[in-house]
């Protein structure tokens, strides 16, 4: 075990919150330290993220003690031993130490302890068992610093009996390699992802779609995906063909356009070839309706990008939109041949940076001016014209507008008498 000051000077650690829910925990025979991916983040030298407390006071002791300071307590998960405290508005989550009695699977019966060696034993991976203090003493029971400083991720101890704990942690371990791992994954646990991958199929669909949107957007997701593809662990959480080449371009065209990663994009690439990709999908991973849309609107005959011109373009931005645009732009060019630099892709990609589609100019009121009455046939003559109008490339003028309702009006009559 070490026990070093490595974060003594760690600012979010002595000052703040978290250096007054630490104060408040770590008196009177209690002791309370920051755990997990907090501490891990800051030996990487990242931001803290989310800052999650253990403490040996039992939660009734947690809640008396905040109400005596008047911060106020949020019971959010007290049968598993978790209260919430509030400080400034922001969360901090309180956990009591804990310790199986009983393991089978997630159903483990677990009690209430005051070991910090068997809670650090009971968490995931090595660098994720870290546990810091007041003082920035960071407490390893697990080897998770050495770890860190290699960036490997590895399980705590068997990973098979880990992986069978949850059957989520598969998902975890190549996240949190995609996250903060190097090189190739940890081979026993590698192997032990593929032995367990079976248990994939048990997972809500929830909780497999926080982790691989997560994992789609950490810095080594192409490496990762593609070691899951490998290892047979994709197809159960997708249900459809794979496509790993797609997802590599992707995320090389997002880096050389100076773009945020996007799941969604990156799901698409990886996961949607036609509009029956998206709607499988959205159902297999429970996505929300705003996901489901942009990937059903990416895999909308993006093939038919590979031909249009600039004028086409055009015509294509002005019905979907920037976003939608610009996502099935990029889902068409990781799938064309994966050329990164190239200038023509490049510049169908810009075109709402360097154009703005104008509004349709034309209104109900110019047709029944024109002697057209309300109903069904105005829809239809307004959908005309829109139609020639984007044809015509957008004009504004009034003369080609007037020409523009004459033509619409004389059309849908003709219809009408035949």
């Amino acid at each position: 075990m070490s026990a070093e000051p490595l974060l003594a000077d760690a600012p979010w650690l002595t000052a703040g919150g978290t250096a007054r829910v630490l104060a408040l925990l770590g008196t009177d025979g209690e002791e309370a330290r920051v755990v997990g991916g907090a501490v891990r983040n800051a030996l990487l030298g990242l931001a803290p993220g989310d800052i999650d407390i253990a403490t040996t006071a039992l939660p009734d002791e947690v809640i008396r003690r905040a109400k005596a300071a008047g911060i106020k307590s949020v019971p959010t998960g007290i049968d598993h031993g978790t209260v919430t405290l509030v400080i400034d508005a922001h969360p901090y989550e309180v956990t009591t130490l804990r310790e199986d009695t009983e393991t089978f699977g997630r159903k483990a019966k677990v009690a209430f302890g005051r070991d910090w060696m068997k809670d650090a034993e009971r968490r995931d991976f090595t660098m994720n068992g870290l546990s810091v203090d007041a003082r920035g003493v960071v407490y390893d029971h697990v080897g998770g610093i050495n770890d860190a400083k290699a960036r490997r991720v590895r399980f705590i101890g068997d990973p098979d009996q880990r992986i069978a704990e949850d059957y989520l942690r598969i998902l975890r371990f190549f996240r949190i390699h995609a996250a903060f791992g190097a090189g190739d994954p940890d081979p026993d646990g590698y192997l032990a992802c593929i032995r367990r991958r079976a248990g994939l199929a048990s997972l809500s669909a929830e909780r497999v779609r926080m982790e691989m949107l997560k994992l789609l957007v950490a810095g080594g997701a192409a490496a990762a995906v593609r070691a899951m593809a490998e290892g047979g662990l994709l197809q159960a959480l997708t249900g459809g063909v794979v496509y790993t080449g797609p997802l590599d371009t992707m995320i090389a065209i997002e880096r050389e356009l100076g773009l945020s990663p996007s799941s969604t994009r990156r799901l698409a690439a990886l996961s949607v070839a036609v509009t029956e990709d998206a709607k499988r999908l959205a159902v297999r991973l429970r996505l929300s309706n705003a996901e489901a849309k942009a990937l059903d609107s990416m895999g909308h005959r993006w093939w038919r990008l590979a031909t249009k011109d600039e004028a086409n373009a055009r015509r294509l931005l002005y019905r979907l939109g920037p976003e939608s645009y610009h996502d099935r732009v990029l889902l068409g060019w990781a799938r064309n041949g994966g050329d990164v630099t190239s200038i023509r892709w490049r510049a169908l990609a810009e075109l709402p940076q360097r154009w703005t589609a104008p509004k349709f100019p034309l209104k109900a009121a110019d047709f029944i001016a024109r002697g057209l009455a309300e109903g069904p046939a105005l829809g239809h003559v307004l959908a005309l014209a829109e139609d020639a109008w984007l044809a015509a490339d957008f004009p504004l003028e009034e003369a080609a507008l007037a020409t523009l309702a004459d033509q619409a009006v004389a059309r849908i009559r003709g219809d009408q008498k035949d």
